[in-house]
């Protein structure tokens, strides 16, 4: 008897848990918007990927673009598998005015922020920098956005092309 008092318990509180999961809706998006392109960049013969990530940061600092975030998702796996990886790492970057702006003239662009780069290893051992190149043109029409907040977007993305080309090439 006891035991199946606790497993009612369990599942009354399971229950009342997924109640609140049960009653969300997703959000109507925005619009449309097509998926965005990707801007994929090869590091540069001689350029290591740990060089890679310390000029991306050494610039992106310069830029006043902020590093909010450095996911070592290949260090995750293989501590969980055991078994070595091939270098994956996530980093966010973002420059918070600029997001703030944007998510206030439509909640559903907070899903572009922040910013990632992904510095991933192939399967031929060569390195790249990938990230999503979001059209500001289009998120500036399908948001009815600012000119003066457009500008800001395009400088954010500008600043991040110039990221990973620096870190392609192992400029610090």
């Amino acid at each position: 008897m006891k035991s199946l008092k606790r497993f009612f318990g369990i599942v009354g509180m399971s229950l009342m848990l997924a109640a609140p999961l049960a009653q969300a809706k997703p959000s109507t998006p925005a619009s449309d918007l097509q998926l965005p392109k990707v801007y994929k960049v090869q590091l540069a013969k001689g350029v290591s990927a740990d060089d890679a990530a310390d000029s991306m940061k050494l610039r992106a600092n310069a830029l006043n673009i902020k590093l909010v975030s450095e996911l070592p998702l290949s260090k995750q796996v293989e501590a969980v598998t055991g078994k070595p990886q091939r270098r994956m790492t996530i980093f966010q970057f973002c420059d918070a005015v600029t997001a703030k702006e944007l998510v206030d003239l439509n909640l559903d662009y907070a899903i572009f922020l922040p910013c990632r780069v992904a510095l991933i290893e192939d399967k031929n051992g060569q390195v790249w920098l990938i990230m999503m190149d979001m059209n500001v043109d289009q998120l500036a029409r399908e948001g009815k956005m600012s000119k003066a907040l457009k500008q800001k977007i395009s400088k954010v993305r500008n600043d991040l092309i110039e990221i990973i080309n620096a870190g392609a090439k192992g400029d610090l």
